[in-house]
């Protein structure tokens, strides 16, 4: 899906998704100070906003201006204040004073997007920064529930952490992974709960930077 097909999902009254935070980010995170954060590919902003509440400075990039303006009014009521930058991850360039905290929750793309992605992420990290990725698993397809039907854009923890090595390689940083497997989710259908299989990764940024 493009900017403009995403535009016209998020073109509703309502929230798409729920405000609440995804159910794995405020453990991931719970241990780091509060800082800045950066929320690559961010949609209506969720998970930016919950990290505003909790003191982060966010900002949300994304390419769908519609979901940013919505993610702007999910701050507001909120009581909270987000930067909303409209831009593609996989071309956008960050600030060079980097993030505390990256964060990439669900952006499924095809393996050579991805990676650029990636790379953006790695480049938005400040040294001693977070990058936190979570999205469907390629073995969802056929052993869980929901997600995209396409392995195209499906992904695993060995290709994540494969392509944050190439990342690494290409910006002259370190990373150390801290965290890489598959977790389970429950969730509801009309036949009742069923289990669905994401990839998380988790990286820090050791480096001091270049």
């Amino acid at each position: 899906m493009d900017a403009a097909d995403w535009n016209a999902r998020y073109d509703t009254a309502e929230l798409i998704w729920k405000g609440d935070p995804n159910q794995f980010l405020p453990a991931e995170v719970a241990e780091l100070p509060v800082g800045t954060a950066l929320d690559l590919a961010c949609g209506e902003g969720r998970n930016a906003v919950w990290l505003a509440t909790r003191g982060w400075r966010v900002t949300g990039v994304d390419f769908a201006e519609v979901g940013l303006a919505k993610a702007a009014r999910l701050a507001s009521d909120h009581g909270v204040e987000g930067t909303w930058i409209t831009a593609d991850a996989t071309e956008w360039t960050p600030p060079a004073e980097g993030f505390d905290l990256v964060i990439i929750f669900y952006l499924q793309l095809p393996a050579a997007e991805l990676a650029r992605a990636l790379r953006t992420a790695v480049a938005a990290l400040a040294p001693g920064g977070t990058l936190l990725l979570v999205a469907h698993d390629l073995l969802n397809l056929t052993e869980g529930v929901g997600g995209p039907q396409d392995a195209a854009v499906l992904t695993t923890a060995e290709a994540v952490v494969d392509g944050l090595a190439a990342a690494e390689l290409a910006l002259g940083c370190e990373l150390v992974i801290e965290r890489s497997g598959r977790l389970e989710r429950v969730v509801t259908t009309p036949e009742g709960d069923r289990t669905a299989l994401d990839t998380i990764v988790r990286a820090r940024r050791m480096d001091a930077g270049v």
